[in-house]
């Protein structure tokens, strides 16, 4: 007798990392990413090659541990300190980072 695949998701082990971003007249939505995609280091990357309009808040979560919560003025701090190393910074994360911190 064959098994049928679990429909639940398999349980990661690794924060996982989400973006609201702003879509203008359309709203806000979650963008998609791939489970590969979804670590800190390949947010920080991908906010940096522009790949988000207009970012307004990042979440973390990790099923395994059982936990989740905002990581927006953790992740814009990470960026604010890592600008100086780029020569072009999008408009989009100069905007975020000034965002997170005025609220």
């Amino acid at each position: 007798m064959s098994r049928a695949p679990p429909i639940a998701p398999q349980q990661v082990d690794h924060d996982t990392y989400l973006v609201l971003n702003n879509f203008g007249r359309l709203g806000c939505a979650w963008c998609e990413t791939d489970d590969e995609g979804s670590d800190r280091k390949t947010l920080i990357r991908r906010l940096m090659d522009d790949q988000y309009s207009h970012p307004v808040r990042i979440v973390a979560f990790n099923t395994a541990e059982g936990w989740s919560r905002d990581v927006t003025r953790d992740i814009a701090d990470e960026l604010r300190r890592r600008i100086a190393e780029y020569d072009d910074v999008p408009r989009s994360v100069l905007e975020f980072v000034e965002a997170a911190f005025r609220h």
